[in-house]
């Protein structure tokens, strides 16, 4: 039965809900790591995980400690959320954890000594629907709208680099623009294109 809106279930009391999201948080991880191949395993046994990004559009920076004494850190997540908010509209959103792994595991291997230049974080439907109108090479479905999806580039390290070794992770999409000098690295099915 379910509880109106508004209204507590009678069933199921606030410790009870506590226990069946960390367990849920628990078993998506495990999950998560299963999936991932080999190349996580180093980075994910680290006792703290650190990220450095650069909006390009905002000047605005953030090097975050986002997993430290073997959890996320909720503050840390946030303020990757706030810079790689939309632009354009101001709208933050979640970003997927696993992204925020593969972009930590893609500077440890390209032994990044800079943040990583941000051209597009989260898009909210509005702005994906105006780049749209504005170019073929955005997609309708964007994974940028889901915060699952990050359009890159590291300074120092090669762009081509760059993206042989995101295809090396084995994990999600990678799409290489060499015109626009950036990678697009997302936590969908393997796969890559040029742009």
């Amino acid at each position: 039965m379910l509880a109106k809106k508004g209204k507590k279930s009678p069933y199921i009391d606030g410790e009870t809900c506590e226990f069946r999201r960390r367990f849920l948080q628990i078993g998506l991880g495990a999950t998560a790591t299963l999936a991932m191949p080999n190349a996580f395993a180093n980075v994910l046994k680290q006792p703290e995980r650190t990220i450095a990004l650069m909006n390009l559009h905002t000047g605005e920076q953030v090097k975050a400690t986002y997993w430290a004494e073997g959890d996320y850190q909720a503050d840390e997540l946030h303020a990757i959320h706030r810079v790689l908010r939309d632009h354009r509209t101001g709208d933050i959103h979640e970003i997927d954890q696993n992204l925020i792994e593969m972009l930590n595991l893609l500077h440890h291997k390209m032994h990044g000594k800079q943040p990583f230049h941000v051209i597009s974080g989260y898009r909210s439907p509005k702005t994906n629907q105006m780049l749209r109108k504005n170019s073929d090479g955005v997609a309708k479905k964007s994974l940028h709208m889901q915060g699952k999806a990050i359009d890159v580039r590291l300074p120092g390290r090669q762009l081509d680099e760059l993206r042989k070794t995101a295809l090396g992770l084995k994990v999600g999409g990678v799409g290489y623009y060499p015109g626009s000098e950036f990678i697009h690295i997302d936590t969908g099915r393997v796969r890559s294109w040029q742009g």
